[in-house]
């Protein structure tokens, strides 16, 4: 059985270079999603998101495993930002923030398995805010971004480049939330070594 792999299938969108913000064209895709605010560092809420993404991202894993015989590699936290003033990002105004955590899912998956994989994961374990677990389609299309090596609290320079030189030389304009992308675990990766996709949906400025 072939195991479909994110990375491996999208290298455009896991592999950026690091030099600087180039552009890319973000295909359609789903995405395991639960919603809500604040720091992601001390929002209790944060953390139970990613407490019902993971087992619910097994779940309908081992059940397109078992039942349609196509296997894929659970793929790498991701998130949504917004914020109703920009500068937020740029300020590090954590706080303010809105975001919506993301697991990628294969097209093949349904919002029934979904559905079904939720109930699953609830009836074993039942963690707070399991029932706010939805499929979320995403069609984020010509976005800027950039690789990120550091400590997440020092992406705001790099962010403050792209919203107020790198897009106005270009000629861009927002046209979506800030995506990030994580490629490895914060608990076990010193903050100096931790890899992000720093991805920004744009349009051309028309003035």
């Amino acid at each position: 059985m072939d195991k479909f792999d994110f990375r491996k299938s999208y290298p455009e969108l896991y592999s950026p270079g690091r030099r600087d913000f180039a552009l890319v064209q973000v295909p359609h895709l789903q995405y395991l999603a639960v919603d809500g605010h604040g720091n992601p560092n001390t929002s209790p809420e944060y953390a139970q998101a990613l407490e019902c993404l993971y087992p619910v991202a097994y779940a309908v894993k081992f059940r397109s495993k078992n039942e349609l015989e196509q296997d894929f590699t659970v793929p790498p936290l991701e998130a949504l930002w917004r914020a109703a003033d920009m500068s937020a990002f740029t300020a590090g105004d954590k706080d303010s923030w809105d975001w919506t955590a993301l697991i990628a899912q294969p097209e093949w998956i349904t919002a029934g398995m979904v559905e079904q994989a939720v109930a699953a994961v609830a009836a074993k374990k039942d963690p707070p805010g399991i029932d706010r677990v939805r499929l979320l389609p995403l069609d984020e299309g010509l976005s800027a971004q950039i690789l990120f090596v550091g400590p997440y609290d020092d992406e705001a320079p790099v962010l403050a480049r792209l919203h107020d030189a790198w897009m106005p030389e270009h000629d861009l304009a927002f046209n979506g939330d800030h995506h990030e992308v994580y490629l490895n675990d914060p608990r076990r990766t010193a903050p100096a070594k931790l890899r992000t996709v720093l991805r920004q949906p744009v349009r051309p400025d028309s003035g």
